[in-house]
């Protein structure tokens, strides 16, 4: 049996006895002498390579996605006896590291250490001794309300290091309960939450649910102090009702990894809004334990066991 890996990342899992892994160009049609593979790996992935595999590949049973997110996947029109695998829990790593760093520069204001040190210049205002969160600015998680919405595995990961540096964290999911030992709000009830908060990180999933759901509404209940991180998809997040509440100084600071569309046209206004760093969706990008996911679905698939995170399909 054959497995199709993409030539966009350095794979090598071990595979299941009998199984033969070929890599392939993932930018491109699937080659014909490869129509018989059963299970395509995608990072990467166009959409000339995902509709060649739907068209082409008949004996197909499994689709293993690297990321979290299978939209992609799932237009492309796969028969509904292939099982689509998410990449969910790959990336919890590394995009907690990322968000981590881009809340840690606004907080301890590293944007303007930078500039001052290309004006030579050993700042005042930003070292020697500081107050612990002055009043209208965040300036550590020591005591920080911080509340996460989208409280996945990525979101349990962060949730206990941000703890661990003084924070108070809570989630926000489709519904209220307790998650990884964290309170979790349901969706509905983080409008009337977001006074109470200090920092808002978004690592909501695209969909027409969740597009604009960050808004002017949500902006406007959050403190004048509080700080935005968006680490989920530029989509979920009102980037004009951002943008405003920057320059009237209602909103504290932000941090985008994602926006919309990308790449960022370097025309548009965002990139010259006040208080906001911008990193070209950079926390993911390295799935951590891609080998290891892969081995397993394919003994789940050959041993008809359960497939780890299978894709709902609607």
């Amino acid at each position: 049996m054959k497995i199709l890996l993409p030539d966009t990342t350095e794979l090598d899992p071990d595979l299941p006895e009998g199984w033969e892994a070929v890599t392939i160009d993932a930018r491109a049609e699937i080659p014909a002498e490869h129509h018989d593979a059963q299970v395509l790996v995608v990072w990467g992935a166009s959409r000339r390579h995902l509709a060649s595999a739907a068209e082409n590949l008949h004996d197909l049973r499994l689709v293993q996605s690297l990321a979290a997110g299978v939209d992609g996947i799932l237009e492309a029109g796969f028969g509904e006896d292939v099982q689509i695998a998410t990449g969910a829990g790959l990336h919890s790593l590394t995009v907690s590291e990322h968000t981590l760093g881009l809340l840690l520069s606004i907080l301890r204001r590293l944007p303007e250490s930078k500039q001052a040190q290309e004006r030579h210049e050993w700042s005042q205002e930003l070292g020697g001794m500081q107050p612990l969160n002055p009043e209208g600015r965040m300036t550590s998680l020591v005591g920080a309300r911080v509340l996460i919405w989208g409280f996945g595995q990525i979101g349990q990961t962060l949730a206990p290091v941000l703890s661990a540096l003084g924070a108070t964290v809570r989630g926000a999911a489709r519904s209220a309960g307790e998650r990884a030992g964290f309170e979790v709000l349901a969706d509905d009830d983080v409008l009337a939450a977001l006074p109470e908060v200090d920092v808002l990180i978004n690592i909501l999933p695209g969909g027409e649910a969740t597009r604009g759901l960050v808004c002017r509404e949500v902006l406007d209940a959050l403190p004048g102090h509080a700080v935005l991180i968006n680490v989920g998809r530029g989509t979920t997040v009102d980037q004009g009702a951002l943008a405003e509440a920057l320059e009237a100084g209602t909103l504290g600071a932000a941090a985008l990894d994602v926006t919309d569309p990308e790449p960022l046209p370097a025309e548009d206004p965002l990139w010259d809004a006040p208080r906001l760093l911008i990193t070209p969706h950079a926390a993911g990008g390295r799935p951590v334990g891609a080998d290891e996911r892969i081995r397993e679905n394919l003994l789940a698939l050959d041993g008809d066991g359960e497939i780890i995170q299978l894709a709902e399909r609607g």
